[in-house]
């Protein structure tokens, strides 16, 4: 372990234990539609709601990638409490949701809105059941000590412009470092932005079988790539200061860190052990031709959380104002102008390293403090301003091949 001046890693504070044995840094409870039709009642009764997120799913049709994320994101660590609402003839059934969170042990309700009278009287009927989920998840509420160790944190890249691959991604990275060192697991994704590094990424794998899964992993991604005609690369990147997509791609990998990489994980999988993981978010089997992997930066955030994590470090040069369901986002970025210019919204100036302010050390440092910190309860800037953006698209990405135990 790193050897610091700081005691940044003896932090400790007080979360929530679950029965699955993970702890949590927040206990929201969390209102689910299970189609489009049923959004507007779910966003009704989820307004003005303290602690109270929401997510859903706005297809009427099957889709298994689509379930088993909402059923990873209504047994995260952070959640204490589900409630889900579904119009009544869609394919996703609201009562099966919350059969699998009573399972995992949280409370959880369900109705259907066709079968409550409509609009208001289901809007009225949605409080009612908040109200008492809220009760119940703060009388089963079981607050525990926690540490790094404790943690799982996922990294995600948006809006990158020339100092994203110079100070933003590589000070995530080294915070990485620090969180594997102390026993935490880590998740990096966005194989897209990884374009032309095979090399660099199967000579990061902690064994022989993970260089194979890891190689499998991009070349995976590279034919998806190419059917689609889509790389991950933008004009706001170009005008960023970005030149090429192998540019782009090594600014991605960065965030990455430099400890071993211990396997390819798939979306709602979580890592079976500590340590730094890839997430794999590409679609399996049949390309579709239209859309991409990540459509935007939320699919990504989501993908991660669904994961486990409960904390995202969001990485952007040229600043963003997103914020996250389930779990709260930390922005970083890079580029002390954007900092400036948006610090209402970015968390983390790591633009400090390039003038000279801070090393990448003692930046390093800082974010986890700053990690420690909102994992104590203390509200990131995205969770200050109310944001709670999600995005579940329609994908089609085979079952997770590892024992994730998330899948109720």
């Amino acid at each position: 372990m790193p050897d610091r001046a700081d005691h940044t890693h003896d932090s400790t504070w007080t979360g929530y234990l679950r029965p699955d044995g993970r702890k949590g840094v927040r206990n929201h409870l969390l209102v689910i539609y299970t189609v489009e039709c049923a959004s507007f009642v779910a966003q009704e009764i989820a307004k003005d709601e303290p602690g109270t997120h929401l997510i859903g799913f706005p297809g009427c049709y099957d889709n298994d990638y689509a379930i088993r994320l909402m059923l990873a994101l209504a047994t995260h660590p952070n959640i204490g409490g589900v409630l889900a609402v579904g119009l009544g003839c869609e394919y996703t059934q609201p009562h099966r949701i919350a059969e699998a969170v009573r399972a995992s042990g949280r409370p959880a309700e369900s109705f259907f809105i066709q079968e409550n009278g409509g609009t208001r009287s289901s809007v009225a009927y949605g409080k009612q059941l908040l109200a008492s989920l809220r009760a119940r998840a703060g009388e089963d509420a079981v607050r525990v000590p926690m540490t790094f160790a404790d943690l799982t944190i996922g990294a995600e890249c948006g809006g990158s412009d020339g100092t994203s691959g110079l100070a933003g991604n590589p000070v995530v990275g080294r915070a990485f470092d620090r969180l594997v060192d102390l026993g935490g697991s880590a998740i990096f994704e966005e194989v897209v932005e990884m374009i032309g590094l095979r090399d660099l990424m199967v000579s990061r794998a902690a064994s022989p079988q993970v260089a194979q899964q890891l190689g499998a992993t991009y070349d995976k991604m590279l034919s998806y790539c190419k059917a689609v005609r889509q790389y991950s690369v933008s004009p706001g990147n170009f005008a960023g200061g970005l030149t090429t997509i192998e540019e782009k791609s090594m600014g991605a990998f960065a965030k990455g860190g430099s400890r071993p990489i211990q396997g390819v994980i798939r979306v709602s999988e979580r890592p079976p052990h500590p340590g730094l993981w890839l997430l794999d978010s590409v679609p399996d089997g049949h390309f579709m031709q239209f859309g991409y992997t990540n459509p935007n930066d939320t699919e990504g955030i989501m993908d991660l959380v669904a994961a486990g994590s409960q904390i995202v470090l969001f990485i952007t040069g040229r600043g963003s104002v997103i914020g996250s369901a389930v779990s709260p986002l930390i922005k970083v970025t890079g580029n002390t102008r954007t900092y400036q210019n948006m610090t209402g919204d970015m968390d983390f100036n790591a633009g400090r390293v390039l003038t000279g302010e801070v090393t990448m050390d003692q930046a390093a440092d800082e974010l986890l403090k700053m990690v420690a910190d909102v994992a104590s309860g203390q509200e990131s800037k995205p969770e200050r301003l109310g944001h709670r953006e999600f995005f579940l698209m329609y994908k089609h990405q085979d079952t997770p091949s590892l024992e994730a135990g998330c899948h109720a």
